[in-house]
């Protein structure tokens, strides 16, 4: 005999099926039953609020849910990150710790003899990589700040990053599996030292990143990130849109396939001798902002990444930058559009 389909998976289905209003009804009443698949209803609801850009009421839920279980590492690093989004870094930066203990990517804490910083006066420090080449890039803006306390800074990043980021630590390695490392006074994940320096919207530092450009000029285009992002399918273009960067006068694919470009500080001379970038949200944006370039980040309407804040066409992280949204899910159309309207408004 079948069972009878339990109310998560009718709510579920309705959900896939694009029926929202009946879904989201389905998925409050799980809520409020309070039973075993009250927290699966939960998560899902906010999904369903994140889809429509219904930020307030998907924080909601999301408070609802640590009322329930306060030191849940994956609710709590999702309300850090929609805090963040929102600029409310005061109440986001504690909570993006929780990164550490979520269930899908993780941030491992590496198995180091000396203590963690938490800000106080060291004389030697390990400043250890986290989730992106991206990320590290945006958040290496804080290692001259170490340096101007008098702190020896050892940065270890993936190889593709050493050369691009020596110049800004006392010393760089290459992130290799069983590693030996000098013997520090303290060591850090790159990404809590926004916490650590107490960073608002008004405090960003400024970018540190610097390069001497190759001889050229034209238009960078990444069209894809790394395909197995968990964003991914929604974050890259499809081969018609990228197709269309493609075919703008001067455009030059910033691909590393296409350039022959071995690591990130190759890449940045390419870009530093560029007259601007268009790119999807990914480290060469990333790369592009910190260089001070002109660049568009064409931005997908479902999951927008937190450091792009929300309902901002520009970014405190990267003055040259200008964000390009879609208006709604798939609509590459309207953003490609805006990129081209700006480009040509700057060309005149």
């Amino acid at each position: 005999m079948t069972s009878p389909p339990r109310p998560i998976d009718i709510a579920y289905t309705l959900h896939m099926r694009g029926d929202l209003a009946a879904a989201e009804a389905r998925y409050r009443a799980i809520v409020e039953a309070a039973g075993d698949e009250a927290m699966d209803a939960r998560n899902n609801l906010v999904g369903l609020y994140r889809d429509q850009h219904r930020w307030g009421e998907a924080e909601g839920v999301m408070r609802d849910a640590l009322s329930v279980r306060p030191t849940d590492n994956d609710w709590r690093f999702r309300l850090g990150c929609s805090r963040l989004a929102d600029g409310d870094f005061a109440e986001g930066w504690p909570l993006f710790e929780a990164r550490r203990g979520i269930t899908r990517g993780r941030v491992p804490v590496p198995p180091l003899p000396f203590p963690e910083w938490r800000g106080e006066a060291v004389g030697s420090l390990l400043v250890w990589p986290e989730q992106g080449f991206g990320d590290v890039i945006q958040f290496s803006r804080y290692l001259p700040l170490l340096r101007a306390r008098g702190i020896c800074v050892t940065l270890v990043c993936k190889a593709p990053l050493v050369r691009l980021l020596s110049p800004l630590a006392d010393r760089v390695e290459a992130l290799q599996n069983g590693m030996a490392l000098p013997a520090q006074d303290a060591w850090c994940l790159i990404g809590s030292l926004p916490l650590i320096f107490g960073t608002t919207l008004e405090t960003i530092p400024p970018s540190a990143l610097t390069s001497s450009p190759r001889q050229g000029s034209g238009l960078g285009v990444v069209a894809k990130g790394d395909p197995n992002h968990f964003n991914d399918a929604n974050r890259s273009l499809s081969d018609e849109a990228a197709a269309e960067l493609m075919a703008l006068p001067g455009a030059v694919s910033l691909d590393p396939q296409d350039t022959g470009a071995a690591d990130f500080q190759a890449t940045a001379e390419i870009v530093a001798g560029l007259d601007a970038v268009v790119s999807v949200d990914t480290a060469v944006a990333h790369l592009a902002g910190s260089l001070g370039k002109p660049t568009w980040i064409l931005l997908p309407y479902r999951n927008p990444d937190w450091r792009w804040l929300r309902g901002r066409a520009d970014s405190p992280w990267y003055p040259s930058v200008r964000l390009a949204r879609q208006p709604a899910p798939g609509d590459w159309r309207s953003a490609i559009d805006r990129v081209k309207r700006e480009l040509a408004s700057r060309a005149g």
